[in-house]
């Protein structure tokens, strides 16, 4: 996501406010810890950041 953030010109404070979802929250997300997140809430971040689910997904395998 830092990456996608840098590309928009956006920090994460700018994201939040745009998609509704607080820093915490998003900030658990961006580094991993998330355990869930909604459909909605990842289609409002794609859509300010202008990416697609994959480009912020990715599957862990330990």
């Amino acid at each position: 996501m830092d990456e996608l953030l840098k590309a928009a010109d956006m920090t994460l404070t700018e994201l939040s406010k745009r998609v509704g979802v607080s820093i915490v929250n998003l900030s658990l997300l961006k580094n991993g810890h998330a355990k869930a997140i909604r459909f909605s809430t990842l289609s409002a971040i794609c859509h300010a950041l202008a990416c697609d689910v994959g480009d912020l997904l990715t599957i862990y395998r330990p």
